[in-house]
Formats: C-alpha cells, sequence, structure tokens
C-alpha cells in the first residue's frame, strides 16, 4: 500500500500540475485526431470509415499498453514511469507525423496510444498520495482534468493548426508539447520512495477478481456512446448541420467544456456515493442522445448536445476507477491502467460501431443510435451485475 502526504505544499501543486499537464498532451494527441479525420482521410485519398482505422490503432495502443506496460514495470518507481511514458508518446506522435500512408498513420497511433492507461493509472496513484486516499475521486478528476481541458483547447486548437497548416504539423506540435510535459514532471514529480513499485504477482492479483472485469465491461459498453459522436464531429458539423468546417473546433470546444463541468462533480459524486454518479452520467447520456439524432441538424441542437454529452460522461467517469480501486486495492497503479484500457475499448467499440452503421448507408445519424444503444446495454449489464458490484472485496475468482 503506498503510503500518503496530504499536506497541501507548492511542490505538490507543482506535481499535480504536472500530472495534469502531461494528461493534457495526451487528451490532445489523442482527441484531435478527430478533428483532422477528414483532413488525413483526403490527404492518404481514402474514405471515412476506413480513416477511423487511425482512431480505433490508438484505442488497441491503449488496450494492449496498460496491463503489458503497467505490468512491465510493476517494480519501477511511479516517478520515473511517468517519465518514461510520456517519451513513448512523444515517439508516437512524431511517427504520426512523418506518415505518408494509412499504414504507417495506423502504427504511429497505436505506439501513440501504448502509453495512456499506464500513465493514468500511475498518476492516479501520485495524486493518491498527494491528496489522501479519502479523495480518491478527487485524484483521479484532478488527473483528468488536463485531459478535460485538451478537449476545450487542445483538440480545437490542434484541428485549426491541421486545417491551416496541416495534418502532419499538428502531430509534430504534439511531439513537442510531450517532450516539454516530460520536462516538467522531471522537475515537479516528487522523488520519493513511498511511490516505488508492487511485485508483479501483487499488480496480477487484481485480475482475480471477477468484478474488476464487470466493471470494466459496464465502463467499456457506456462509454462507447460518446466515441460514437466524438470520432464523426467534424461530419455532423458539416455535413449534417451544415455548418462551414470552421465550426468544427467550436463542437470539439464544446464537448470539451461539458467535460470540464461534468469532471469535478463526478469526482465529488464518486468519493461520496458508490454508483449513484455514474448512473445519473449514463442516463443523461441516453437522454441527450436521443435529441442529438432526431433533431441534430439543427446547429443549436447538436451545439448543446455536444456541450452535454461532454457533461454528462464525465459526471459518471469517476467513479469508475475509485470503485476498481476498491475491488482490488492491492494493485491501485493496474486498476488505473485497466480502467484507461476499458475506455478505450469503448473508444474503439464506438468509432467502429458508429463506422459500420455508416458505411452500411444508414446515415451520419446512425453513428449516434449506434452509441446509444451501447451505452443501454452497458447499463443493463450493470443491473444484471449490481449485487456482486457492491460486495468488492470478496470476489476472487
Amino acid at each position: 500500500m503506498i503510503e500518503t502526504k496530504s499536506t497541501d505544499t507548492a511542490g505538490h501543486r507543482l506535481a499535480l500540475l504536472a500530472l495534469a499537464i502531461g494528461a493534457f498532451g495526451i487528451g490532445t494527441s489523442e482527441f484531435s485526431s478527430m478533428g483532422v479525420l477528414q483532413l488525413f482521410a483526403r490527404d492518404l485519398a481514402i474514405d471515412i470509415p476506413h480513416a477511423t482505422e487511425a482512431i480505433t490503432a490508438y484505442a488497441i495502443g491503449v488496450v494492449a499498453g496498460a496491463p503489458l506496460l503497467t505490468l512491465a514495470a510493476a517494480r519501477v518507481n511511479r516517478r520515473l514511469l511517468l517519465i518514461l511514458l510520456m517519451g513513448i508518446l512523444v515517439a508516437g506522435n512524431l511517427l504520426s507525423s512523418f506518415a505518408d500512408s494509412l499504414g504507417l498513420l495506423v502504427f504511429g497511433r497505436f505506439v501513440s496510444g501504448l502509453p495512456q492507461g499506464a500513465y493514468f493509472g500511475a498518476g492516479a496513484v501520485v495524486a493518491t498520495y498527494i491528496v489522501g486516499p479519502a479523495r480518491a475521486g478527487k485524484a483521479f478528476a484532478l488527473v483528468v482534468s488536463g485531459m478535460t481541458v485538451a478537449t476545450i483547447v487542445g483538440a480545437p486548437l490542434g484541428t485549426l493548426v491541421g486545417q491551416h497548416l496541416g495534418w502532419r504539423t499538428s502531430y509534430a506540435a504534439f511531439a513537442a508539447y510531450n517532450l516539454l510535459a516530460l520536462v516538467a514532471m522531471m522537475l515537479w514529480l516528487p522523488k520519493t520512495a513511498a511511490l516505488d513499485g508492487n511485485p508483479i504477482l501483487r499488480e496480477l492479483a487484481g485480475l482475480r477478481r471477477w468484478n474488476v472485469w464487470a466493471m470494466m465491461l459496464v465502463a467499456a459498453l457506456c462509454v462507447a456512446s460518446t466515441f460514437a459522436v466524438y470520432t464523426f464531429v467534424g461530419p455532423f458539423v458539416t455535413q449534417v448541420a451544415g455548418l462551414s468546417p470552421g465550426w468544427v473546433p467550436v463542437g470539439l470546444g464544446l464537448f470539451g467544456l461539458g467535460m470540464a463541468v461534468g469532471n469535478p462533480l463526478g469526482g465529488r459524486l464518486a468519493d461520496r456515493y458508490e454508483f449513484r454518479g455514474m448512473v445519473i452520467g449514463f442516463g443523461a447520456t441516453l437522454s441527450v442522445l436521443c435529441v442529438m439524432a432526431l433533431f441534430g441538424s439543427s446547429p443549436v441542437v447538436l451545439m448543446t448536445t455536444l456541450f452535454l454529452v461532454g457533461a454528462s460522461l464525465m459526471m459518471a467517469v469517476p467513479t469508475i476507477p475509485v470503485r476498481m480501486t476498491e475491488m482490488a486495492p492491492e494493485a491501485p497503479t493496474l486498476m488505473g491502467a485497466m480502467n484507461m484500457a476499458a475506455f478505450n475499448v469503448a473508444n474503439a467499440l464506438g468509432a467502429a460501431a458508429g463506422g459500420l452503421t455508416i458505411g452500411a448507408g444508414l446515415g451520419l445519424p446512425s453513428a449516434i443510435w449506434a452509441g446509444f444503444s451501447l451505452t443501454g446495454l452497458g447499463l443493463i449489464v450493470f443491473a444484471l451485475s449490481f449485487a456482486r458490484l457492491r460486495t468488492p472485496r470478496t470476489l476472487a475468482v
């Protein structure tokens, strides 16, 4: 069990800032890809459904990297691990910036995705060390805050850079920023043996719990709707609502603003209630998706519902890693990483489901209904698993 230190000092605030800066870089790299989807599809002479393979490759990288990198570095000090992971992200974005074919871009996005799960797992451990275990929901929200800001500022800015200077320039800029984040971590993250890793068998023990896998399945299904929408923001804005491409960054920014509003509320709900924040958040998401699918051709409705989808998502999300860590307290880093792996299974599911329905000729709004179905299925799985999920420490397989 990692010792905690919750005294509020300038050094601890800088450490939390460094974690948020790194998360901003990860979020910008991930979400900007949706904003430049149409750009690299046109440049590489491929259609939109095939272009989503680059989005899916990033998600697969996260899913593969979350357990593999976390377990491979089980004994590594969390500070050093975070620095190494940021170095991998620099390399992945550089590879993406040099891609001259879909295959190379897919590889670059896969490498970029590898560190994400382990980063948020280790980052949550460091943040909890700083703020104390009683505020684990707040700790997760603090780390994720960088990603929510990325959806407001980073992704729209990355999209603007791509529209005016080319999508390859966007990825090169991400790599440069990630390098600055790496330096911030070297300077500001605490050097302490309290952040040393755990034996690999101790981390692996967390994967023996049935309820951990059930929680990951619920997360993957429920969050998928967000990516079924976010992946196709560009086409929704330009083709469904009939706005100019200049409105795409606005749509991305409103989605991110919603995430920023919902994130701290979700953290408080996660600390205070067991599952209420998750149920309220995903239930609200279903309602918003219905409105978006039916009336999204109105620019006002589309922009409003993009904000609301982001807000409802982040009301729900912090509950998931907090409960997973309670289910397997012996493996906090791995639980944080597997949480992000579940979210990126959602990324792949949402993008693939939307791509399939659009490719089948059902129209762009069909992607929203595909996401609605996945979230609805996730809530059904949660309801069926609820009794077992409420007894987290007794369910080792």
